[in-house]
Parts: C-alpha cells; sequence; structure tokens
C-alpha cells in the first residue's frame, strides 16, 4: 500500500478549500492533478533552459533538445516498446486520429470495417466516424453485457472477411471495465488485422506492457497520468510505421524540401510537424518518473483497496444507482440518484461540500444510449484518493 496521506503533500492543489470546504478530488478520470515534481520540471523548463528544439546550435537549445528527446525513452521505457516507436502527440484523442488520417485514410475504402466497442470515447469513434462519412467504412459496434462486462471473444467473432482494423479501449470511463486486451489482439492477430488500443484511462493504473498486450497502435494522454495538458504519445508497431503516409506537414518531419519534391523524415519525427509542446513532454517525463518511483504495481494495490472500500460504502447508499459493476472493475464509478434529480444537480450538490465529480455524458453517448440514460455521475480515483474521501463522498450522498 502506498503511505496516501504522504504522497498527498506532492499535489500542492489538495489542500485548498472548495466553497470552505477541504477539496476532496474525485475527477482523476477526466484529469488527473499534478505533483510538484512536474510543476517545478516544467517552471525549470520555461525559467531556465527554454528554447526551440531540434533546429539551433546554441547552447539553450541543445539543452531543451536534450530534455525533450529525453522523454521519448523515458514513454518507451513505461511502455516496454523501442524510442524510435513512440510518437509525440497532444494526447491521445491526436494519437487516434493520427492513425486515422496517415494509416487508415490512405488504406480503406468503401466496405471496408472497423470493429468498435460500445464503450469508446469519442476520442476513438469521431475519426472513424469520418472514414464512414468520407470512404464509406463500415462501424461494426460490440456491446457490454448488462453487467458491464466485455467478453473479448465477441470482439474476434465481430472480425469478418473485410474488417481492417480493431479500435478498443483499454478501460472504459463509464463502467471502470478493464478489458483482456491480449486476448483480444491475438484473436485480431491470427486473422491479420491490426488492433488500435485507447490507452487514456488504463495507463494510469496498472503497468503497460505493449508487446505483452500484442497491439499495433497504443495511445496514451499525458494530462490522466499526472502530467501536463497538451502532452502524450503514440505508440506505433515499427511495421505499422513504415505503412503510414505523413499526418501533417512543416518543420522536424521533412528531410529535404524543394520546388519539385519533399522527402520524410523517418519514423516518428515523420509525424511530427512543427515546433512541438516542448515543455508539456517534459512535464510528462517528470510524471512518469514519478509514477515510476512509486511504482505502478503499488499504485494500482493502493487503487484497489480504495475501490474495494467504495464499492462496499456505495452500496449503503439509499437509492444509488451504480453502473458497470463488474468483477475487477477499475478505480471510476458511475451512479445516479433519482431523488435528488440530475446528475447535474447532483453534482453541484456535491460541489458545495468541497466535492469534485463529473457529471454528464462522459463523451461516450453511445455507451450512455445503450445504458437508458443521457447523463451520469462520475467519482473517479486516483493514487492520491483515501478511503476517507470515498466515506466523504457516501456521506454527503446520504445526506441528500
Amino acid at each position: 500500500m502506498i503511505e496516501t496521506l504522504e504522497l498527498r503533500g506532492d499535489f500542492p492543489i489538495l489542500a485548498r478549500r472548495v466553497n470552505g470546504k477541504p477539496l476532496c478530488y474525485l475527477d482523476s478520470a477526466s484529469s488527473a492533478q499534478k505533483p510538484r515534481a512536474v510543476l517545478d520540471a516544467v517552471m525549470s523548463a520555461y525559467a531556465e533552459d527554454y528554447s526551440n528544439v531540434h533546429r539551433g546550435l546554441h547552447h539553450l537549445s541543445a539543452v531543451m533538445t536534450e530534455r525533450y528527446e529525453s522523454v521519448r525513452g523515458i514513454v518507451a521505457d513505461f511502455l516496454n516498446a523501442d524510442e524510435d516507436e513512440v510518437v509525440f502527440t497532444s494526447g491521445a484523442t491526436e494519437g487516434i486520429n493520427l492513425v486515422s488520417a496517415a494509416w487508415a485514410a490512405p488504406r480503406l475504402g468503401p466496405g471496408d470495417e472497423i470493429v468498435l466497442t460500445a464503450a469508446e470515447h469519442h476520442a476513438n469513434v469521431v475519426p472513424w466516424h469520418f472514414l464512414r462519412e468520407r470512404q464509406g467504412v463500415v462501424l461494426k459496434w460490440v456491446d457490454f453485457d448488462a453487467g458491464g462486462w466485455l467478453d473479448p471473444q465477441a470482439v474476434i467473432d465481430a472480425i469478418g472477411p473485410r474488417t481492417r482494423l480493431v479500435a478498443v479501449t483499454q478501460m472504459s470511463n463509464v463502467l471502470g471495465v478493464e478489458v483482456d486486451l491480449a486476448a483480444i489482439c491475438a484473436g485480431a492477430r491470427a486473422r491479420g488485422v491490426p488492433v488500435l488500443v485507447d490507452g487514456a484511462q488504463g495507463a494510469v493504473h496498472a503497468p503497460v506492457d505493449v508487446k505483452a498486450i500484442g497491439c499495433d497502435f497504443y495511445a496514451l494522454a499525458g494530462h490522466k497520468l499526472y502530467g501536463p495538458s497538451g502532452s502524450g504519445a503514440l505508440w506505433v508497431r515499427r511495421e505499422r510505421a513504415a505503412e503510414m503516409q505523413p499526418y501533417r506537414g512543416g518543420g522536424d518531419m521533412i528531410r529535404e524540401v524543394t520546388r519539385e519534391a519533399v522527402t520524410y523524415a523517418a519514423p516518428p519525427l515523420r509525424f511530427e510537424a512543427g515546433t512541438p509542446a516542448i515543455v508539456a513532454q517534459i512535464g510528462l517525463g517528470a510524471a512518469l518518473r514519478y509514477l515510476g518511483g512509486i511504482g505502478m504495481a503499488r499504485i494500482r494495490a493502493h487503487e484497489q483497496a480504495v475501490v474495494a472500500h467504495a464499492q462496499a460504502e456505495l452500496a449503503k447508499v439509499p437509492g444509488i444507482e451504480l453502473f458497470g459493476m463488474a468483477p475487477g472493475k477499475g478505480p471510476l464509478f458511475s451512479f445516479r440518484l433519482e431523488r435528488v434529480g440530475s446528475p447535474q444537480r447532483l453534482a453541484a450538490l456535491l460541489d458545495q461540500e468541497g466535492i469534485a465529480v463529473r457529471a454528464g455524458s462522459f463523451c461516450s453517448q453511445p455507451l450512455m444510449a445503450s445504458l437508458g440514460v443521457t447523463a451520469l455521475c462520475r467519482a473517479s480515483l486516483g493514487l492520491y484518493t483515501t478511503r476517507e474521501d470515498i466515506d466523504r463522498l457516501c456521506a454527503a450522498l446520504c445526506a441528500l
């Protein structure tokens, strides 16, 4: 178990008060708070070393380039990958759009299929709808069962002769269910179909090994990993990168430009046009070093202990309806309390007690439709969440 109270001191924002009450932050699935190590790295980069990267011969440019490029190795270690397979992005959304535009769009045509689950975040739905609208691609949907569990065989069985890609979340941001990615990837690979994994929710809660998972693309979001917003990465299997066209044009993604032609840099720089989010990525590197210092296995054990406590205590709240309570669920809970009214009203009332939860569709409208709701409340945990945070939430819900 993590010494949570000690670690909470690493997050300055957790010491503040909201509406006169100590902050109880239960919205980490939307965006995690930032430890001092990240804040210091960001400030240092701007105050001491800032310059553009890759292009300058002067000292500051060399220092910033080294700091920035070192993050590629940190991300690679985090994913158990090779550095030249790590593409820097602004987050999971850009990573998925990159795959859609640079790999899928040039290869897919009318009648080709993409298999999705009903629990995908809009970031892993809308880019594929672009291909449906513009190129006649067919989207095939796989549902979760009533308990919020996804049968990996159902995904595999949805793969047909026209299937060109499977795009699947690692963890639903509504149900909290952890998907059996290794089984899905093995089944898809046996059928010659690549798999893209949206790791935005899953990467922060357990060790990630893209080689063991067996996927072809893995997108992660830095802001959910305790790093800055605007940071992230896409892991691309080397042979898939060779199949991808450049995504955007500009500096760093070229070797040479003439009036008649252009030649492109090798991956990953081929997919990183323009001045990047230099400092944000440096902050991501600091966040991953911070997580590594704690240990992802320890973080998982701590969060699962708080999840067990939350499951027991939330079940005692009169009138609560919980969604996605399949065994082995991750550290988030979606619920409604009809006696209070809309989830938005419920979230506003909790905010008056200093408790921050999310309310709405969570950018997962297809899943909400499957559940027969338009909105829910969601309490999501992080490594700094304590049993006392859960007790405060449950006491506030009981008092409404």
